[in-house]
């Protein structure tokens, strides 16, 4: 992992309304490295991972790049050829097909007045490959399962080619199988030098993908290290609420809450 930061920020707190979700936050995403943010409901990943796009301005503080430039300075064109962003939540396209929306990750690469894309042709079909959607070019998006359309999306945010990659729980909706191919796209992202900014609930998977894990509660950060420093019965039972057992396992860390008592079965009387 290079010592390079791709993005860095600073004291950076967030507000939904009248309501401060973060508080302080500082994050550093460096080329060729995967950061997890795990939390409890609520703590405010998603929130912070927004704050990192300059779609949620900071109430206070900065979001800067490795080369100087803060996100709140730079054009929506700009900041698309530097940050991609998988969220939660998508538009659901009527009559577009797969390929026609992944083509939409293109749009901060092409001139003014739809100018040529040169390299556009070949980034949608290795964003599709990718993903596993290329035998899904023409099909109608509104016709596709829910794991199907997560794919889809997860593609249109490669076909961007940036150098920094933010998802918000990018498994949300997937079978085991696909949810395995999306980190194993995570992993590839790393290798080639992009820096991946994850949001994730399974802390498992944050412990197996994760060169350094980001542990917010309460919209603050508590921990900020690599699995095995954040990961912890400790930190973990303390942020849950709940008593977490963690053990070593081939593949990362096997994290689970601890049963304290078994529950006597509802028995339901018929008068």
């Amino acid at each position: 992992m290079t010592s390079t930061l791709a993005l860095h920020a600073t004291d950076v707190s967030l507000d939904h309304g009248r309501t401060r979700v973060v508080h302080g936050a500082s994050i550093a995403l460096a080329p060729g490295s995967v950061t997890a943010l795990v939390g409890p409901n609520g703590s405010g990943k998603s929130t912070l991972l927004r704050g990192l796009t300059a779609l949620h301005r900071p109430a206070s503080g900065r979001v800067v790049f490795a080369d100087g430039a803060e996100t709140a300075g730079l054009g929506e064109r700009e900041l698309a050829r530097r940050i991609a962003l998988l969220s939660q939540s998508h538009p659901d396209p009527s009559g577009v097909t797969v390929r026609e929306v992944v083509a939409y990750g293109r749009f901060a690469h092409r001139g003014r007045f739809r100018a040529a894309d040169a390299e556009g042709e070949a980034a949608i079909d290795r964003a599709m490959a990718a993903t596993g959607v290329d035998g899904l070019a023409d099909r109608a998006v509104s016709q596709l399962s829910g794991g199907q359309r997560q794919r889809v999306w997860l593609a249109t945010c490669l076909a961007q080619e940036t150098g920094v990659v933010l998802l918000d729980e990018p498994t949300t909706y997937l079978d085991l199988r696909y949810q395995l191919e999306i980190l194993e796209i995570v992993h590839d992202l790393a290798a080639q030098g992009v820096a991946v900014g994850i949001v994730l609930h399974d802390l498992e998977q944050a412990a197996e993908v994760a060169d350094r894990v980001v542990l917010l509660v309460g919209g603050r950060i508590v921990a900020d290290g690599t699995p095995e420093e954040v990961l912890t019965p400790e930190r973990l039972s303390q942020a849950y609420e709940v008593d977490v057992v963690v053990e070593p396992a081939a593949d990362g860390l096997r994290i689970r809450p601890r049963r304290t008592r078994r529950r006597e079965p509802v028995v339901s009387r018929v008068a």
